[in-house]
C-alpha cells in the first residue's frame, strides 16, 4: 500500500497502489496521497501532475471500515480525514489530469471528479454508489459531478444509481477523452495507454511557464463563480499586465 510518484520529465505521475484492495482509501493511503500532492506543488521542477490507480481499478472509494468507525464516532474530523488525499488533489495549485482505465467509485469517484480533467481507456468506469450502500454523498461529490459534467448527469449518478462507462463519461462531458486500447481493456498495457496519453497532455501545460500555469488555474476557479463577463475581465486584467512584464513573453517575441 503506497503512493508512487513517478517522474517523466516535469510531469508527477502518483498511482493509487494498493491492487488487492482495488486501491480503496484508508487513512494512511489519503494521507499519504494528501502528502505526495503537496510535494508536487512545493517542487519547482513539478509542472504537471497525473494521477491514478494501480490496475485493476482507478479507486474503488473509501474503506468502509474507516467509514463505519466515523459513523459511531459522529466525528466530522474523523470522517474529514479519509477526504485528505482528493482534497488535496482538488485544491492542488499545479494542473492534474485522472487517468482512469477501471472503477472509480464512490470517494474513488471523488479522486477523479477533483481532477482538472479526466482521460478514460475502454476500461474505465464511474460510478457514484453511494445510495446502494446506503450512505449520503460526501467530500463534496454532488457538487463536483454537477461542475464536471451537468445536474442532470450528477442525478442520474447520484440518485438513480446509474455508472457511466467510458463512452458515457465522454459523452456527458464526465471525461475529456477516450483512449482506445488494441489489448484487453483491464490489461496493464490498456492501463499505460491512459497513462502516457495523460503524460502527453499534461506537457503542454508542463511546457510554459510553472507560475503562469498556476495563475491561469487560479483564474479558471475564480471566474467559474462570478456572475458576469465583466468580472472576470477584471480578474485577469492584473495577472494579464504581470505576464506581458515577465521574461517568458519577452523570449517568445525574438
Amino acid at each position: 500500500m503506497d503512493v508512487l510518484i513517478e517522474r517523466r520529465g516535469s510531469v508527477a505521475v502518483l498511482t493509487v497502489s494498493d491492487p488487492a484492495r482495488r486501491n480503496a482509501l484508508n487513512l494512511e493511503l489519503s494521507d499519504r496521497l494528501a502528502r505526495a500532492v503537496a510535494a508536487c506543488d512545493g517542487d519547482q521542477s513539478v509542472r504537471a501532475v497525473v494521477i491514478t490507480g494501480a490496475p485493476p481499478a482507478f479507486c474503488a472509494g473509501a474503506d468502509l471500515g474507516v467509514l463505519t468507525a466515523a459513523g459511531e464516532s459522529g466525528s466530522a474530523a474523523d470522517l474529514h480525514r479519509i477526504y485528505a488525499g482528493f482534497l488535496a488533489v482538488a485544491n492542488a495549485a499545479l494542473p492534474t489530469i485522472a487517468a482512469v482505465n477501471g472503477p472509480a467509485v464512490g470517494a474513488g469517484l471523488n479522486l477523479a471528479l477533483a481532477c482538472d480533467l479526466r482521460l478514460v481507456g475502454p476500461g474505465a468506469l464511474f460510478d457514484a454508489r453511494f445510495l446502494q450502500l446506503g450512505i449520503h454523498p460526501g467530500g463534496g461529490m454532488t457538487w463536483l459531478a454537477q461542475h464536471a459534467a451537468s445536474p442532470q448527469t450528477a442525478a442520474a449518478m447520484t440518485l438513480f444509481g446509474v455508472p457511466l462507462d467510458a463512452q458515457e463519461a465522454v459523452r456527458t462531458g464526465l471525461a475529456y477523452r477516450l483512449v482506445e486500447a488494441d489489448d484487453d481493456p483491464r490489461s496493464p498495457a490498456a492501463h499505460e495507454a491512459v497513462v502516457t496519453a495523460a503524460v502527453d497532455l499534461a506537457q503542454r501545460a508542463a511546457a510554459a511557464p510553472r507560475d503562469l500555469v498556476i495563475a491561469t488555474k487560479a483564474a479558471l476557479r475564480a471566474t467559474a463563480v462570478m456572475p458576469q463577463h465583466a468580472d472576470a475581465v477584471r480578474y485577469e486584467t492584473a495577472p494579464q499586465l504581470a505576464s506581458l512584464r515577465s521574461d517568458a513573453f519577452t523570449r517568445s517575441r525574438h
